[in-house]
């Protein structure tokens, strides 16, 4: 069995903020790391922690040419394991898990269990079928209109698989539900309607590895203490906590499904019952992993152990602190009516983590914020040409109606 010194792992890709506390953690382990990125701002290419740092092609919109670019990598260098980083990379791996099995070790579920887990439907039907906590979920549109008695409006529509809240709409009556629907199954594919958590409640998640046999070995939980946009988006302030009832029903899961290897599963609190509602599950690292390895539970060793076959010890251990993405939470505290009278206090750095900036890895943080803000530059020309392009067309419209209607329409008489 191999020693940690002569284990070469790769992380894909470099753009996800979670390679970093994964490159220190298994650098730390004396593992060789590299890191696959698409550019030397990205986080992966930044930091000091991989000791080798690719650029190489990945696109979301074009898996075909990012399996090859992988396969390419993966022929032309030795790795003993590979890690995914994001959705986009885990579903390419997932699906080609087999056909790279010769080359390496690939950290992920197989693709049949991968689907299960990625397709909220099928997760929210396991769910309701062993009396876990979840929304009321139906099947389909018509499946809905057979059992509408069953829940109230409004409730929410999205599609069966994806991320990012993209496709998501809350219907606030029949007409809307119906009408969005038709149209975002052509635009999205397969959709889900479920009933509506009222987002009052706290937000969690729930970090968990099941090791090759079957056995939890490593458990994290925690809450999102604030967000950006304050109306419901990523998390700018999480708090671990101590929470045994979310753990035993994301295990049972877990369980039922047949998941191995790492999960993120995403919960939220009902207010009119106080239970925690598993929402989906998240097959991949979450961007904030960070916090869990600041509190104690080391997924990277868990992950290299289990996928190497080397004895998984468990990581139960989860000390009090707070991740901070302050990239984020400055413009939480501009936003925010609560700004001074929030719990934790904003200007309290006390057990406190940031996301991104580290004084033993400083340079990330300047090529991430460049990153961030030459992003917005380009979002902002994109929607000025947009802006641009409409007004043309609209002056089109106007001087095409000013000449129809200019024109003369024969009279009867004529």
């Amino acid at each position: 069995m191999k020693d940690y010194n002569d284990i070469k792992v790769l992380l894909i890709e470099g753009r996800a903020r979670q390679v970093l506390p994964m490159a220190k953690s298994l650098r730390a382990l004396g593992c060789e790391v590299t890191t696959y990125n698409g550019s030397k701002l990205d986080p992966g290419y930044a930091s000091k922690y991989p000791h080798r740092k690719l650029l190489a092609y990945c696109n979301a919109h074009d898996p075909d040419g990012s399996y090859r670019a992988i396969r390419k990598e993966l022929e032309a260098y030795h790795y003993d394991l590979v890690i995914p980083m994001n959705d986009d990379v885990a579903i390419i791996l997932a699906q080609h898990k087999e056909d790279l099995k010769g080359l390496t070790v690939i950290a992920v579920e197989d693709w049949e269990t991968f689907q299960m887990a990625s397709d909220k439907l099928k997760t929210m039907l396991v769910c309701m079928q062993h009396d876990l906590p979840c929304p009321l979920s139906f099947t389909d549109k018509q499946d809905y209109l057979a059992n509408k008695d069953k829940v109230k409006f409004p409730v929410v529509v999205k599609p069966r698989t994806g991320c990012a809240a993209v496709g998501f709409h809350v219907a606030q009556d029949e007409q809307d539900l119906i009408g969005y629907y038709d149209k975002a199954e052509q635009k999205y594919g397969k959709m889900l309607i479920q009933e509506y958590i009222p987002q009052d409640g706290l937000q969690y998640k729930c970090e968990m590895f099941i090791d090759r046999n079957g056995e939890m070995k490593g458990v994290c939980v925690f809450a999102k203490v604030r967000w950006y946009p304050i109306d419901g988006g990523s998390s700018t302030l999480n708090e671990t906590i101590d929470r045994p009832d979310i753990v035993a029903d994301c295990q049972k899961l877990l369980q039922e499904i047949g998941w191995r290897g790492y999960a993120d599963i995403d919960l939220i609190e009902d207010t009119r019952d106080g239970k925690a509602k598993i929402m989906e599950i998240n097959p991949r690292i979450t961007g904030s992993v960070k916090i869990c390895f600041e509190a104690g539970v080391n997924f990277s060793q868990l992950i290299v152990d289990d996928s190497l076959g080397k004895e998984v010890k468990p990581q139960f251990e989860v000390a009090h602190k707070y991740l901070r993405y302050m990239h984020m939470d400055v413009l939480w505290f501009l936003k925010s009516p609560n700004r001074f009278k929030c719990k934790p206090s904003w200007f309290s750095f006390k057990n406190t983590t940031d996301q991104i900036f580290s004084w033993a890895d400083l340079w990330v943080f300047f090529a991430f914020t460049f990153q961030g803000f030459a992003k917005l530059s380009k979002d902002k020309k994109k929607r000025g040409l947009w802006l641009v392009q409409c007004a043309l067309r609209r002056q089109r419209c106007v001087r095409l109606t000013g000449a129809l209607t200019s024109r003369r329409t024969p009279s009867a008489e004529e």
